[in-house]
């Protein structure tokens, strides 16, 4: 593939275009803002360090198995989770399920719930590891799309690499392997189309600003900081939405704001944009299936 040019290969998958001066794309009804809700759910490996820590090791020695931390993901699991699921079903929302394929085995009873709530399940990596440090990605992205599709009949639409980390070849491997869409480009407000070798593959606006990794577990934010961080989100992308419409992505892991001092802050979050009108609340697949048919009418 053709590189861009600037040396990085990065830049050759798409031009720079400023938001206002690209077609203008439409919602349904007049629709300002689409926002969508990334439940994050992974395989955290007690005989491995843990890709997060809430707790440091005793006399800065790192132990394994790590069982707090380990133990800390896995609340989320157990408990967090099941406080997404009601939080979402009450409102009558669908959230886009990213899972580490083998949390078809390991989490089945949740998988089950998602998949019978009609969450739309993309591939979050095998297990939680970085792209870099898998050996094999052709590999650990057919097996994850292999699991998801024995779960849920169909294969996945969508993929969010673990900590949206990919090398050269990823997107590459991505749209070989059929996936249609990826969360990792955190550079729009709108969704954009990305070269591959094997073809255009879409990436639909993600975050690392309304995420609860980067707002709890990186920068220890207080517990409210999801509700108040994502209203003045909110609020911007619905103002400029009235011109140009806009896309809005909440991030969210069942040991983060799953855990009971922080859910009533989703819970706030998600009454205050239902409480507006011209709001799509829509899954990744179908912010993909809406950007599609706009650029086939503009094309």
């Amino acid at each position: 593939m053709a590189d861009g040019t600037i040396g990085s290969s990065l830049r050759g998958r798409l031009d720079y275009q400023p938001i206002h001066q690209r077609p203008l794309l439409k919602l349904p009804d007049g629709a300002r803002v689409a926002v969508w809700t990334i439940v994050n759910i992974e395989n955290w490996q007690p005989t491995k360090p843990m890709p997060r820590t809430v707790l440091p090791p005793p006399m800065g020695q790192p132990l394994l198995p790590d069982v707090p931390n380990w133990a800390w993901h896995e609340y989320g699991m157990r408990v967090g989770f099941w406080r997404f699921h009601e939080v979402l079903s009450s409102r009558g929302l669908r959230a886009s399920f990213a899972l580490n394929g083998s949390c078809c085995e390991l989490y089945p009873q949740a998988c089950q719930a998602a998949f019978e709530a009609g969450w739309d399940f993309i591939g979050h990596g095998f297990v939680q590891q970085p792209m870099h440090r898998t050996a094999d990605q052709k590999g650990a992205i057919a097996e994850t799309i292999a699991a998801i599709t024995k779960f849920t009949g169909r294969p996945p639409r969508g993929w969010e690499s673990p900590g949206l980390t990919e090398t050269d070849e990823t997107l590459d491997f991505l749209a070989e392997a059929g996936i249609e869409y990826v969360a990792d480009w955190v550079l729009d407000d709108q969704p954009v189309t990305l070269r591959s070798r094997a073809g255009n593959i879409v990436s639909v606006p993600y975050t690392v600003e309304i995420n609860d990794v980067v707002m709890t577990a990186i920068q220890q934010a207080p517990a409210d900081e999801i509700f108040r961080r994502g209203r003045d989100q909110f609020d911007r992308l619905y103002q400029e939405g009235k011109d140009i419409p806009r896309v809005m992505a909440i991030s969210i892991h069942p040991y983060l704001t799953g855990v009971p001092h922080r859910i009533k802050y989703l819970e706030a979050l998600y009454d205050y944009i239902l409480g507006h009108d011209g709001v799509m609340m829509w899954t990744g697949a179908e912010i993909l299936d809406w950007y599609k048919a706009q650029i086939r009418k503009d094309g």
